[in-house]
């Protein structure tokens, strides 16, 4: 399916830190604070529109059950995004301008980074999407993210609607996210699981977006997004000393246009005068060279992205048991290109997900059953390949692997 909106696109620039600067808080709840202090939002998109903004980000960030409850607000999940949706829309379709429902990381992790479970991650992320569809938003943005559990649950719940899919992941100086995982590998699975758009947000400055908007440029199939921040604000310094200026902004946001980027705005720091400097050097460009046949062959888990030839050779098949971490190592010196795990059960399908990144090889999957091939794909941190010899018909194999972007091998 072709890319439902003209590009390049414009998003907007930060929230928090421009409502910051006029006047909210810290430490409130930015959602609560933003309906009963609408006029502030109101006013800041209005401004990024007459900037040129082609799309706004509705405030609803951190508008989910997990992050509500911090607030004692979790039972408002569905009124507050309906109100925030609202109020962005009040000045965006005037001016025909896209609003994106805003999606945030949960803050919660599974095995081996945590105790929660995948399910209960896709129910929160389930819940505010669903609101989010209801309240009419033209996108979703899945933002900031930093696990691949969170980015597949968020992705998972947003194809359950018919609408775009944005997703950009946030990492550290290194390339890496909380959980060890870098730009690559969430390119290679969430591309193959439907997402319409993916990139970076945050993070940093836009010089340092560059390596990483480049290695991935020729093996992703849909349009790359580049959201950095202008820097870190510091409001007690009448210089914002930590600021790009917006020339300064533009001029390195051009770097990651050349690179490929072409759905750009701003994060952290970016004000109204960045995202006009912005709109300025988009203009320069088309819509993105995106390959023909891009290099994205590769199976992934969450922190290396496989690569794979036209021959497969699978290992004998591995036991899910408790050594399992152990015997994946010991594949690494063997004569094979991927590594085959037999799951007969739920506790198999988790005990693997766990132990994902314990081989430096792709891992494909044996099962015998569809509900247990369903769970091994859905709690796979990453993209697996399907070991076509299954004993399950092959019209029931090739949806479920569409669905969680799997390779059938």
């Amino acid at each position: 399916m072709s890319f439902p909106f003209h590009l390049p696109l414009l998003l907007d620039g930060a929230t928090a830190t421009n409502l910051a600067a006029a006047g909210m808080p810290g430490g409130v709840c930015v959602e609560k604070w933003i309906l009963e202090n609408p006029e502030k939002l109101t006013k800041l998109q209005s401004d990024f529109i007459e900037a040129g903004a082609q799309a706004v980000y509705a405030p609803t960030f951190g508008a989910n059950r997990a992050c509500l409850s911090s607030y004692g607000l979790e039972a408002e999940v569905a009124d507050i995004n309906q109100k925030l949706v609202a109020l962005s829309q009040s000045v965006a379709k005037p001016a025909g301008v896209l609003v994106g429902g805003n999606v945030c990381p949960t803050g919660l992790f599974v095995p081996p980074f945590g105790e929660s479970d995948f399910d209960d991650i896709y129910d929160i992320y389930r819940e505010q999407i669903r609101a989010l569809d209801d309240a009419g938003v033209d996108f979703i943005a899945i933002e900031t993210q930093t696990s691949l559990a969170d980015m597949r649950a968020a992705v998972l719940a947003a194809r359950t609607t018919n609408l775009p899919v944005f997703v950009t992941v946030t990492v550290d100086e290194s390339g890496h996210t909380l959980t060890g995982g870098s730009l690559l590998p969430a390119v290679i699975t969430l591309q193959a699981m439907g997402a319409d758009a993916i990139g970076l947000n945050c993070s940093f400055g836009p010089e340092h977006m560059l390596e990483h908007v480049e290695q991935v440029a020729p093996h992703i199939s849909v349009p790359i997004i580049a959201k950095p921040s202008a820097g870190v604000p510091m409001w007690n310094s009448p210089e914002h000393s930590g600021i790009l200026s917006p020339d300064e902004f533009a001029a390195r946001m051009r770097g990651l246009m050349e690179a490929g980027a072409r759905i750009v705005g701003g994060c952290c720091g970016s004000t109204v005068e960045h995202l006009k400097a912005l709109a300025q050097v988009a203009k320069e460009f088309g819509p993105p060279e995106i390959p023909e046949e891009p290099d994205c062959y590769a199976a992934a888990n969450e922190r290396e992205a496989f690569f794979l030839g036209d021959d497969i050779v699978f290992s004998e098949p591995i036991a899910c048991t408790s050594s399992l971490g152990e015997d994946l190592i010991d594949l690494d010196d063997e004569q094979v290109t991927a590594a085959l795990v037999e799951v007969n059960s739920l506790d198999d399908a988790l005990l693997l997900s766990e132990n994902s990144t314990m081989t430096r090889l792709p891992i494909a999957v044996y099962c015998d059953s569809l509900p247990v091939l369903d769970a091994a794909l859905r709690y796979f941190q990453g993209r697996l390949i399907v070991d076509s010899a299954c004993p399950i018909e092959t019209d029931l194999i090739e949806p479920l692997a569409a669905k969680y972007g799997a390779i059938v091998y």
